[in-house]
């Protein structure tokens, strides 16, 4: 996604100007990335940065009056209300638009950058002081890739940009591949990558002199440590802070488009803000089988409120051209998400050309709620050397010791960063994602609620506060709605059964049940479970239109050699599936998205 890039470094000013030039090239990904680059050799700096033209960071650098302070930022801010009018009154001059105050508030706030609220990474550049500083999010989601060679401190945000001009770091650590395989992501900040880390949250580190001061603005205890608050007293102060803060992620100089769901974030979201009536563009992803519960649901929500609303449709255009989206989501995120989310590359692709700001409910359900969204899981038998499998077991180890302390930390310092980061940074390769749920004020104030309040009714009663019409819509899990009592009840019932049998159905269909769909197969019975729940369907797609390209991958001579797979277990694998005696979608998730981190990286 777009993001900086560079190098501190005394080498010549030659070759760390071409070193930053090869590293600023792999980040274009779009015509409309902008890029750039500032460099001061006194201080042995060299920046570049892409940017999406006309996003907030649109126009780096930034510099003060005297031009003594210079700084490189990307991502966005959410401050509060009146900050640039306040420092304009200090006597700074700077464009009220965009992202021009902040320069000056880093001269006004000795704490900078810890009030920024928002996903961002940035370097600054200080000449007075003769220091650089690189920084980024609380949360570590606008990530910094970093590698410490002895002739130079190399940085980007993304990792590839550091491959290009470190070709030893080409080497996948056995480590983070197995817990990739059994957590769907490399956890403790480190990468796929031998020496290649990722910057820790709320990092701040000091180049001064040749030496490094590894700082940090904000630790998770300074919010774990907050006493309690009263029931009520905490239901009020969340829904003040929300009808006061998301009016700042809703504005701005870009249009936003509302990603509506059936579930209940995003209605959180339409419920709290009053948008004009036509004001909010609105939209789902949608698949090829039948309408799913986020079409029919979202499409009432909008209606309710009076905005337009579409659906984005993945299905044969998609399929067709599915090996370009597999491999454009293993590379662009740089082999943190799997082949699995090539559908949402897509349709972000086609959610860009509504608005170029996405607005999600996304991370609601983890913070306001508690929910964990990953944990471990048994790789299929025999797929893996049992060298391998140690390493899977030490991956278990290490996630069992990260989710003790406090849930609502893992959620948003771990979980966040690592498990979710993937997706994220897929998604904005294609446009801006926008979520109220992250915002430091709402976070800080979850850390103190009551036990009793981490559930659904928190969320239900934020609806019915701010828009009582969208109450009477169910979920897509049956809360709310019109009905009561026993009619909810059933409702309720059968929609968790749908959604479990489409899960059986697609991902998690036992091999026995596997044997019999496939003497059923005239029947189609995927057309009767498919498409309630989800947009995409891959293990349909691995036995039929994708047949080819699962075979061409995982049955090559390069993939059967990789050093950590068992060669004939992938055969019977791919085999079995394909005739569609077996289910093994989850195993071809990582067999495809493993072989491409080797031929887009590491053979490279």
């Amino acid at each position: 996604m777009p993001g900086i890039v560079g190098l501190i470094t005394k080498m010549p000013a030659e070759q760390a100007e071409q070193e930053l030039l090869r590293m600023l090239k792999t980040m274009r990904h779009e015509p409309s990335y902008k890029t750039g680059t500032w460099i001061d050799k006194s201080l042995g700096v060299y920046v570049g940065w892409s940017a999406r033209t006309g996003s907030f960071c649109d126009g780096m650098p930034l510099r003060n009056e005297r031009e003594d302070a210079v700084l490189v930022f990307s991502g966005e801010d959410f401050p509060e209300p009146g900050t640039a009018r306040r420092l304009k009154e200090r006597g700074h001059a700077f464009e009220v638009e965009g992202p021009s105050y902040l320069i000056h508030q880093y001269e006004e706030d000795p704490t900078f950058p810890a009030r920024l609220n928002g996903r961002f990474h940035g370097l600054l550049a200080d000449r007075t002081h003769e220091s650089v500083t690189l920084f980024n999010d609380r949360y570590g989601m606008k990530r910094i890739y970093y590698h410490e060679a002895t002739a130079a401190f190399y940085f980007a945000a993304e990792a590839k940009a550091i491959l290009a001009i470190r070709p030893e770091l080409r080497n996948a650590d056995p480590r983070s591949l197995a817990e990739f395989v059994a957590c769907g992501c490399v956890l403790e900040n480190r990468t796929l990558f031998k020496g290649l880390y990722a910057l820790p949250g709320a990092a701040a580190w000091v180049f001064r002199n040749g030496s490094i001061d590894r700082n940090a603005y904000f630790q998770p205890q300074d919010w774990e440590n907050q006493s309690p608050m009263e029931a009520e007293a905490y239901y009020q102060e969340l829904r003040a802070i929300l009808s006061r803060n998301l009016p700042r992620y809703l504005n701005g100089k870009e249009r936003v488009g509302m990603s509506l769901t059936g579930g209940l974030d995003s209605r959180i979201v339409m419920a709290s803000h009053k948008a004009a009536p036509g004001a909010l563009p609105c939209y789902s992803f949608g698949g090829m089988f039948r309408e799913c519960e986020d079409v029919m649901l979202a499409r009432r929500v909008a209606q309710a409120c009076g905005q337009p609303y579409e659906v984005i449709p993945v299905g044969k255009e998609f399929l067709s051209k599915f090996s370009h989206y597999a491999e454009r989501t293993v590379y662009l995120t740089d082999g943190c998400t799997d082949v699995s989310h090539s559908p949402d590359l897509f349709a972000n692709e086609r959610a860009a050309t509504i608005a170029p700001i996405r607005m999600t409910g996304n991370y609601g359900s983890e913070v306001l709620r508690g929910m964990r969204s990953f944990k471990p899981v048994q790789p299929t038998p025999e797929l893996f050397t049992p060298d391998f499998l140690g390493h899977v077991e030490s991956a278990k180890a290490t996630y069992s010791n990260l989710i003790r302390g406090h849930p609502l930390s893992f959620a948003t310092f771990r979980q966040a960063p690592w498990h979710q980061y993937g997706l994220l940074a897929l998604e904005e390769t294609q446009l801006g994602i926008r979520s109220p749920f992250l915002d430091n004020e709402l976070v800080c104030t979850v850390f103190r609620a009551p036990q009793s309040s981490v559930d659904n009714g928190i969320s239900l009663r934020l609806i019915a506060d701010g828009n009582k019409s969208l109450l009477r819509i169910r979920t897509d899990r049956g809360l709310a709605g019109e009905h009561r009592g026993l009619a909810a009840a059933a409702s309720r019932k059968f929609l968790d059964l749908m959604t479990k049998a489409e899960y059986a159905y697609d991902y998690g269909m036992p091999q026995w049940l596997a044997r019999v769909d496939h003497l059923l197969s005239p029947f189609h019975l995927e057309r009767l479970f498919l498409g309630r729940q989800k947009f995409y369907h891959f293990r349909v797609w691995y036995r039929d239109v994708l047949r080819d390209y699962v075979q061409g991958m995982l049955l090559d001579s390069k993939t059967l050699s990789r050093p950590y797979v068992q060669r004939k277990t992938i055969q019977a694998m791919v085999q079995g599936h394909i005739k569609g005696e077996r289910n093994y979608t989850l195993a071809i998730h990582k067999l495809l998205t493993l072989e491409l981190v080797h031929r887009l990286f590491v053979d490279a």
